[in-house]
């Protein structure tokens, strides 16, 4: 099973599609990056030599940020705007949608699960004689 940056990659899966595992890594950058490796892409993660894994790992750890790097710089940008007070940073706190989706329908990924609203209990009543 090759390892890239700490992320243990699918064996069977062809590289290509095995890539994007990494955080940070799409399908577009994935071919990029091996074209730049010179590494086939429908070549499988376990057929890969020692080489071509080091060619790919120096790739994207020159090129690229990724992994919990990639993770801290986001949570660094929401907490900044969070903090600045701007209306995506208003957004995020409250918890809705920030970049302009409908809320009046729709929006339950980030609002949550829609609450109960004139749920009334019946109380025991005593049974007929």
């Amino acid at each position: 099973m090759p390892r890239i940056l700490g992320i243990d990659l699918p064996k069977e899966k062809r590289i290509e599609a095995a890539l994007p595992y990494v955080y940070g890594i799409g399908p577009t950058r994935s071919k990029v990056i091996l074209n730049q490796a010179q590494v086939n892409v429908d070549k499988r993660a376990k057929d890969l030599t020692e080489e071509e894994i080091s060619r790919i790992t120096s790739i994207i750890q020159k090129n690229y940020v990724t992994e919990g790097d990639l993770r801290r710089e986001i949570n660094e940008n929401v907490r900044r705007h969070m903090e600045i007070g701007t209306y995506r940073g208003l957004r995020h706190r409250k918890g809705l949608p920030c970049r302009g989706q409908r809320t009046k329908t729709n929006a339950r990924t980030r609002k949550g699960k829609k609450p109960v609203v004139g749920h009334i209990i019946k109380k025991d009543t005593p049974p007929a004689k």
